[in-house]
C-alpha cells in the first residue's frame, strides 16, 4: 500500500457521527474522507463502492453502547457521593434529575475529566479501526 495522508479531524468527525442518514467513507488510495447521504440515489456510485471494498472503507459512526459504558465507568469513579447519586439517577433516566452534561456544568473539573475520557476512548477506538484495516498512524495528519 502506498503512503496516503488522512486528516485526523475529519476522521474524528466521522467517528462522532450520530446521524444514521449520513455515511462516511475513507478512500484508502487518496486518503480522502467522503460524506454521503445514506439515501444517495446513484446506483453507479454504490456499485463502485461495493466492487472496490478494499479501496472504500465505511467508517463506523458514533457507538452508543460504548458511550454508555464509558459514562457508567466515569460515574463509578466520582468521589462526591451526592454528585455520583445525581449522575446515577440521570444515567438511569430517573426524575427529577436532568442530563449528565447539565449536571456536570456545575462541576467543571468532573466535566473536563469526562471529556478527557471520551477523547481518549475515541482515539483508541479509531486507532484499533485503523490497525484492523492496515492503516498506520504515520498516514494521519
Amino acid at each position: 500500500m502506498r503512503d496516503v495522508d488522512i486528516i485526523w479531524e475529519e476522521l474524528l468527525d466521522a467517528f462522532e457521527n450520530r446521524d444514521q442518514e449520513l455515511v462516511y467513507l475513507l478512500d484508502r488510495l487518496s486518503g480522502e474522507i467522503y460524506l454521503v447521504p445514506a439515501d444517495y440515489d446513484d446506483e453507479g456510485f454504490w456499485q463502485e463502492v461495493a466492487e472496490n471494498s478494499d479501496q472504500y472503507l465505511s467508517i463506523p459512526g458514533f457507538d452508543y453502547e460504548q458511550e454508555r459504558l464509558l459514562l457508567h465507568q466515569f460515574i463509578q469513579e466520582i468521589d462526591n457521593p451526592h454528585l455520583r447519586d445525581m449522575l446515577t439517577r440521570a444515567y438511569a433516566g430517573k426524575l427529577p434529575y436532568g442530563k449528565v452534561e447539565e449536571i456536570l456544568s456545575f462541576y467543571p473539573d468532573e466535566m473536563d475529566h469526562l471529556e478527557a475520557l471520551r477523547e481518549s476512548h475515541l482515539s483508541e477506538r479509531i486507532k484499533r479501526w485503523l490497525e484492523e484495516h492496515d492503516i498506520f498512524e504515520s498516514d494521519i495528519l
